[in-house]
This record gives structure tokens, sequence and C-alpha cells, in this order.
């Protein structure tokens, strides 16, 4: 869930722009605190061609600044490179009715706790104020205002390339890539799609509903996001919204007599997956009624098996409830534009006002590390965690899994073994 630069513009060609930033986002005021390092700055130690650091940390989202506090209580010192202007760029440009679907007491990051003042289910905007007080708490070292462009082999280390002509490079003994798991808003080449007459923009362009009142609505793409994207334009007063998707998916309550469904995932992380399916499915089935008579089928069994390929199931927040009122109504997958129409996979065509697509992120690491050649077909790094490719020994990644028991619970256990892999190496 952790996603774009802010700065990137409004709406996708094709479409009229998508007027979705109509709020802001409430911030931790102790931000000021972060010993941040501006771009006229650098870490400590120069040498030629830049600066040195013993590990660089590229983001300081979730993942990164996880990572660079557990390397600095083991006494190893980490920079820690982000883009953005401040610490949770990322997380500053989701929509406004965000919530973790992780448990407070089970989304902790190492070191320091979440207050009990955040509630069960963590907002976006708490989650902002939790990682700034983070970084705080750490006393990290955070250079922002910096991309890096690409990571090199330079001699026993490695040498990330700024995109400032070389004034602010780094060398670095090894070095951690945290740049997040929905980075680079991806957005299908449907036929038709950029001569299209309607507003057409990405999920990560919206924040909430108050520009579609009234309007007539589709989203595209039946995942977490898609399914939370209908229930707030359903709340702000659109006039009809309608959720298409290409494939059903599987839907559990985020809680089942109150006991998170994030719980009893870490339960079953390392049991096998036919185990844990058949383990899941009579709750599954107990719990989510049946919506194929509201034109969405049931996906049958198979909840850790989709997982595994990287299918999340939805956590509903409300949108079985909306779907069997009618407030939400689903609908076959987008094939392609047409004029003012878009056209459907079931061969009718619909005249939405307004078309969001929840289609997804790549990772977007191809440019920074794609010529090493740690990476897989998706796009996605071949190894995490402590391991590292055999080609590229001292590169770590973190934060480019997202399994059912939490992004931020794998966070802090990758961090954690990260940081040993790290003080093992540097002593």
């Amino acid at each position: 869930m952790h996603r774009h630069p802010s700065s990137r513009p409004v709406g996708i060609p094709g479409g009229t722009p998508c007027l979705c930033h109509t709020s802001s986002v409430q911030t931790d005021k102790n931000l000021t605190q972060v010993r941040v390092c501006s771009r006229r700055m650098t870490v400590r130690g120069h040498m030629s061609g830049g600066s040195r650091a013993r590990v660089a940390v590229v983001g300081a989202g979730p993942a990164g600044l996880a990572v660079a506090a557990t390397l600095a209580r083991r006494g190893v010192s980490a920079a820690v490179l982000e883009r953005g202007a401040s610490v949770a760029t990322s997380w500053r440009g989701h929509y406004d009715r965000l919530h973790l679907h992780t448990v407070r007491w089970l989304s902790h990051l190492p070191g320091y706790r979440i207050p009990r003042t955040a509630g069960r289910w963590v907002s976006r905007d708490e989650v902002i104020a939790y990682l700034e007080r983070y970084a705080v708490h750490h006393d990290l070292e955070i250079r922002t205002g910096v991309t890096v462009r690409r990571v090199e082999r330079s001699g026993d280390g490695w040498s990330l390339r700024c995109d400032d002509g070389g004034r602010h490079d780094l060398r670095a003994r090894a070095v951690v890539v945290a740049t997040g798991y929905n980075h680079s808003p991806l957005l299908p080449e449907w036929p038709g799609r950029r001569t299209y007459r309607g507003t057409l923009c990405h999920a990560a362009d919206y924040r909430n509903g108050t520009p579609f009142r009234g309007q007539d609505v589709l989203v595209v793409g039946a995942g977490n996001t898609g399914a939370e994207i209908a229930v707030d334009l359903v709340e702000h007063g659109a006039a009809r919204v309608r959720l298409a998707f290409r494939t059903p998916p599987h839907i559990l309550r985020r809680s089942q007599f109150g006991i998170p469904t994030q719980l009893v995932a870490v339960l079953l992380r390392h049991a096998p997956v036919a185990l844990a399916d058949r383990l899941a499915e009579p709750v599954r089935k107990r719990s989510v009624p049946r919506l194929d008579h509201k034109g969405l089928p049931d996906p049958g069994p198979g909840v850790y098996r989709g997982s595994a390929r990287g299918e999340i199931p939805i956590l509903d927040t409300g949108v079985v409830d909306a779907v069997l009122d009618g407030r939400v109504e689903p609908v076959p997958a987008v094939t392609g534009f047409d004029g003012d129409r878009v056209r459907l996979a079931d061969g009718t065509a619909i005249r939405p006002d307004a078309v969001i697509a929840a289609t997804g992120y790549r990772r977007g690491l191809e440019p920074l590390v794609g010529h090493l050649g740690v990476l897989g077909p998706t796009g996605l790094p071949l190894v995490h965690g402590p391991r590292t490719h055999r080609t590229a020994p001292g590169l770590h990644f973190i934060g480019y899994t997202n399994p059912p028991s939490g992004m931020f619970r794998e966070i802090t256990l990758d961090a954690r073994q990260i940081a040993a892999a790290l003080s093992r190496t540097d002593s």
C-alpha cells in the first residue's frame, strides 16, 4: 500500500482531468525534529566522487525506516535517501479513508510501538504521524529530496547515482532498497483509452468522493483499493457506483468474532498452502454471504493459494453490504473505450461520468537495479530480506512482499534479519 510521488500530474492521457485532490494530510508537527540532511549536505565522511556510508537505504517509508532503525540499534550506521520532502512520502498520497487492514498490535515497526490512541485499525494520518515519530525516536539520518537513479557495483561495495549530475552520489558497503511495493501507477492500455472523452484517473490520484457527488462512477479493479473507493464514493453521495472485475475476488471479513483475520494468517503463515485453504474456506463461507445474485460470482476455495500468486483477498470494510444493498453494482471487466462509452467483457457498453482505475502498481525497480539481474519477470526482486542474489552480494530488498499476515509485520521480520546479516559482515 505504499505508492507514488505526490508531485505526479493528476489525470490520465485520454480523459479529462481528474479533480480528486480535495484534502490535506494532518501530520505530526515533530517532523522538524528528525535529523534530516538537505541536498546541500552530505552524510559523514567525504571522498572523491561523493560521500560514503556503511549502509545506504533507498526510501524513507516504513521499510526503509525500519531497517535503518534496526541497523542503528546494532551499531551499524545507515544513510537513508528519500526522493520526497519528508518521511512517509507515499503514505501522504493515499486516499483519505485508508486504514491499515492489520491490527495495531501486529503492525509495530521494530523498537517503537504505535500508540493505543491510534485505535485498533490505524488510519492513514495516524500511520504518517507514527512514521514521523519513529524517525525522531531512533534519531535516523535521512537525506531528503534525493532521487537515486541507479545502483552499481563499485569495487567491494556499491555506488548510488543520484539525479543531480553526481553532486550527491553515494558509495556504500551495502545497499538496502526500500522504495515501496506500490511505486508506479499501472494503467492498462485499453483500446480507445487515449481518445476517451470522459473523466479517467488512476486510484493513485483519488483522495475522496467529494468531487464525484451526484455522478455515475465506474471503479475498475476489485481489489482492496477498488472496493474501498467504491464504498467511499457511495458514502460521499455518488449517484451510481459500479465496480468492474476481471476475476471474482476472495472476500474475507477484517475480523470475525473479534479475532482479526491477520492473526489467523500469522498462525497459518508456515502451514502448507493446501492445509491453510482447507481451514480458511469454512470460515469464509460462513462469514461472507454469496453475492452471485448481485453479479459477483463466488471464487471458490483458494484464498491462500491465490495469495501465494500475489492475489490479495479483499478485507471487507463495507463493500459486501454495499453490494447486497445495490449501492455498488458489480459489472464485467473493461475491454475498451469508444468515445464517451466504456465497453465491458459481456459486450455491453456504459456511459459513466467518471472512471477510476484501481488497477495496481508496478514496483518501478528496473531503472534502479534492473541491469544487475536481480529482478524476476514481474519486476519483483528474486530474493528479499537477509538473502542476496549471488551476483549482487550486499544488495538487499525489503517491503516487496504483501502476505495475508501483514506487510508491516513482514517488514519488521525482514528488517531484523537484514540488520543481523549486515552487522555480521560489518564486524
